[in-house]
């Protein structure tokens, strides 16, 4: 197995031209689990930890552009007021070792469905920008990121170099129901997002499907429902008819984690919830909280 360790982006982006099949690794938090128990064995290993580049975000034009290497622990401590439902997701990937390594960018690249990264970033409208050294910059929508059960719309010579997300305009909460309280893969998970600008809200929902997926007829249903001008308290009818859409959008299988029935049941509830929790600090005039 070859080892590749890029100083630069632009030598990162020509390791991948050279050898496409080369397995881009920055914490390695999932690359290297697979590796050790023999389940793949990459001919090269691309290194892109010396790449500084990747570990750095901004503002731009109004807009967060936030590095691939940008690990969780960072993205809680410096963008937990901007980013809350990102940062909240963050907080429930593996022990503090493993936050202090794992990367959103890692998280997109393997595409689980249950990765904790995607719902958030599917609520909050996220863009992901990948590059390849012979076409240059894309920008691929994040509800167009995942095509399949741990598939991309990545190329073979492209690798993801940041990620795009307005900052939060309102509340922002993530939920994940697991089979312990910490360290444990998401048996279903769901993200909500609201935009009072746009009078619109947002949604993600994780290990639910193929793929991480928004509830679009939920998202529809609850924007005409909710009094964004007088902030008036919203129907239960409405929770939870919200919640039942959100269970619709869903398409979850039976495995050792859980059954399909209790994944739809879990959603539901957790769309019902967080739904009050953001509502609830909208009208209070919290325009989304800072994760601590």
């Amino acid at each position: 197995m070859d080892f590749l360790r890029p100083l630069t982006w632009e030598d990162a982006l020509a390791a991948k031209a050279g050898q496409p099949a080369a397995r881009p690794v920055h914490g390695g938090t999932d690359v290297m689990v697979e590796i050790n128990f023999d389940l793949d064995r990459p001919e090269a290993l691309l290194d892109l930890t010396g790449v500084r580049a990747l570990a750095e975000w901004d503002m731009v034009d109004g807009r967060l552009r936030v590095g691939a290497g940008v690990p969780y622990a960072r993205l809680i401590t410096e963008l937990g007021g901007r980013l809350p439902g990102l940062a909240q997701a963050s907080r429930t990937v593996g022990s503090p070792q493993i936050r202090n390594r794992g990367t959103v960018g890692g998280n997109l690249g393997a595409a689980s469905p249950a990765g904790d990264a995607h719902p958030p970033l599917l609520a909050g409208d996220a863009v992901v920008e990948v590059e390849s050294a012979a076409r240059g910059v894309r920008m691929i929508p994040a509800a167009r990121f995942f095509t399949g059960v741990k598939r991309n719309a990545l190329a073979p010579d492209e690798l993801i170099r940041a990620f795009w997300t307005a900052p939060a305009s309102g509340p922002q909460y993530f939920s994940k129901v697991g089979t312990r309280n910490a360290m444990v893969i998401a048996v279903c998970s769901f993200a909500l997002a609201l935009h009072p600008g746009e009078c619109r809200v947002g949604t993600g929902l994780g290990s639910a499907a193929p793929t991480p997926r928004r509830a679009a007829e939920a998202e529809a249903f609850i924007a005409q429902e909710l009094d964004w001008e007088g902030r008036a308290a919203l129907a239960e009818s409405a929770k939870r008819r919200f919640g039942e859409l959100v269970r619709e959008a869903a398409s979850p299988i039976d495995d050792v984690r859980g059954t399909g029935d209790y994944r739809g049941h879990a959603l539901s509830v957790m769309a019902r919830r967080t739904l009050t929790w953001a509502w609830d600090d909208y009208r209070a005039g919290t325009a989304g909280r800072e994760v601590s």
